[in-house]
């Protein structure tokens, strides 16, 4: 459906390099780099949490100590 060949390619990137400029494309390209990095941390640090929570929360399910009681059947006073 859509698909980038050779020459579009180099099309697009003569044209990238033309509004740039051969100077901030180095930059452009780290900076690029290093949010791909960060957002990637970001990720494996949400799903670490993540998990790190449903952990608690099953060890909290398995200790009696903390399992709530019933209050279904408290009387009416």
């Amino acid at each position: 459906m859509f698909g980038l060949r050779g020459q579009e390619l180099l099309i697009i990137l003569l044209i990238v390099l033309l509004i740039f400029g051969a100077t901030k494309l180095p930059a452009l390209a780290r900076s690029l780099g290093a949010s791909a990095k960060e957002f990637r941390k970001g990720i494996e640090e949400g799903s670490a949490e993540d998990a790190a929570e449903a952990q608690m929360s099953d060890a909290s399910n398995d200790d009696p100590d903390t399992k709530k009681s019933d209050t279904s059947e408290v009387p009416d006073s």
